[in-house]
Parts: C-alpha cells; sequence; structure tokens
C-alpha cells in the first residue's frame, strides 16, 4: 500500500512524524509536486490532506481517493479559516471531519467526525488536532468507517487575510478580544493594532477572570526611540494587563 501525506505546516508535519511510524509514508509538502504525473507514478491508495492551503486538480480529486480533514462540523463552516470563523463567533465545540474530496469545495461524503474543543491556545488546538487525526487515519486505512453524505445547511466562510489581523480599537470585550488574539497565534498572521507611529502585534494572551494580559512585540516607525535614557530599536518585546477599564497598568520591556 502507498499512501501519500500533503501537509506544509509544523503541526500537520508533526503529525506525519507519528502516523509515518505506524503506516509509512510519502510526505509532499510543495503545492508545485502535487501534479496528476506525479500522482499516476507513484499511484497511492490514499492521499491525507490534514493540512493544505492549495487547490488541488480535479484530475487527482476524480481518480484517488483524497482524504481531507477540516476543523469545523460540516457542512458548516465550509471555506477558509475554518478555525478563525468559529472563535471568533465564541463557539467552543465543533468537530474534525473526516471526508471524501469532489471538485466541490468541502462536500464530500463524510468517513468519520471526532469532536474538537476550541478552547485553549491555538498550539494547544493544534495538539487536539493531531490526536483526531491520527485517529482518523488510522481507522480510514483499517476499513473502520462508513460514509454518509453531509447533513444540514451549509454555509461558507472565506480563507482571512493578512489585513484583517488588524484590531482596529479595543472597543470590545474582554472575550472578543482574547479570542481575537489567540485565534491568530502563530503561524498565522498575529493580531496586531496600531498605536501612532508604532504597531503592537500580539504573540500570546491570557484571560484570568476580569483580568486580560497579553505579550507581544512593538514595532515602531522610527529608527530610535528615547526610552529613560535609552536607545530603543526598531521592536521590543512586551507584556502588558489590562483592566477592567482598559488601563495599561504596567508594560515591561524585556531586553532583545
Amino acid at each position: 500500500m502507498v499512501y501519500l501525506f500533503c501537509a506544509h505546516r509544523q503541526w500537520a508535519l508533526e503529525l506525519y512524524e507519528k502516523i509515518n511510524k505506524k503506516y509509512k509514508m510519502i510526505l509532499l509538502d510543495n503545492p508545485k509536486k502535487l501534479t496528476y504525473n506525479y500522482i499516476k507514478k507513484i499511484n497511492p491508495t490514499h492521499i491525507f490532506f490534514p493540512d493544505w492551503s492549495w487547490m488541488i486538480p480535479n484530475e487527482i480529486v476524480n481518480n484517488y481517493t483524497c482524504v481531507c480533514f477540516h476543523e469545523s462540523d460540516l457542512p458548516k463552516f465550509r471555506g477558509g479559516s475554518p478555525l478563525q470563523n468559529q472563535i471568533i463567533r465564541g463557539i467552543k465545540n465543533s468537530k474534525t471531519p473526516a471526508f471524501i474530496m469532489n471538485e466541490k469545495l468541502d462536500a464530500g461524503e463524510i468517513l468519520m467526525k471526532k469532536k474538537l474543543s476550541l478552547d485553549g491556545s491555538i498550539d494547544e488546538i493544534f495538539s487536539k488536532m493531531i490526536e483526531n487525526d491520527y485517529e482518523m487515519i488510522v481507522k480510514i486505512i483499517q476499513g473502520k468507517y462508513k460514509k454518509y453524505k453531509q447533513k444540514g445547511k451549509p454555509t461558507l466562510y472565506k480563507r482571512r487575510n493578512s489585513k484583517q489581523s488588524e484590531l482596529k480599537n479595543l472597543n470590545h470585550s474582554k472575550k472578543y478580544i482574547f479570542n481575537f488574539i489567540r485565534m491568530l497565534g502563530d503561524p498565522y498572521p498575529n493580531a496586531f493594532i496600531k498605536i501612532g507611529k508604532k504597531k503592537i502585534i500580539f504573540k500570546a494572551v491570557k484571560l484570568d477572570g476580569n483580568r486580560l494580559s497579553f505579550e507581544g512585540i512593538i514595532e515602531c516607525y522610527m529608527l530610535a526611540v528615547p526610552f529613560f535614557g535609552y536607545s530603543i530599536l526598531s521592536t521590543l518585546l512586551f507584556s502588558v494587563i489590562i483592566e477592567s477599564v482598559y488601563k495599561f497598568y504596567y508594560i515591561k520591556f524585556l531586553k532583545i
């Protein structure tokens, strides 16, 4: 049996390393190599797409068993950025479906679904996705599934772009800001806010009761910024705690 595993982000490569210990798979992480001629040459039994951001040629989809994993309870939230589009809407509990790809976007027959909690950081969600995808890949290879058509009214969302990572202001609930920042952890374009000639890029966030805290980077649009007698160049690491009225209680600058 030949299995092809198509992925490019770090969490999915970790999944590959894990599943490859049980079933030897060919890793493909370059979309330019995903051609019909290449697929014909290796003739895989299954092509798994746990993490893929590019269109797949229809001649591949129509002639091979292409299994995609999507982080939403399909047919809800078809399309791009399913994690972000759910988290920003306050959804806490979702599912990871494995489905057979066809020519329509995220519309193929379901093989199985696993529960997926959207609580925690992006890295914590990635860890849950790895466990889900691993278990489903094993069952699919073993033939332990039953196909069925998607049920319910589909909803479709576009993939988010980097411009949408901007937090225009702080006139939102703490929960909204918390979700906005955490859903855009690395490797996604991080949340940011512009203040004057500076850009604050959020790298981590925590909501503890009524206290919202975050860490990030300040990018300055000047060569140097005077700060307590020191010249601080281009970027600064910082951590901030915001209380209920969004007062900046302290800003701690760390040496880079």
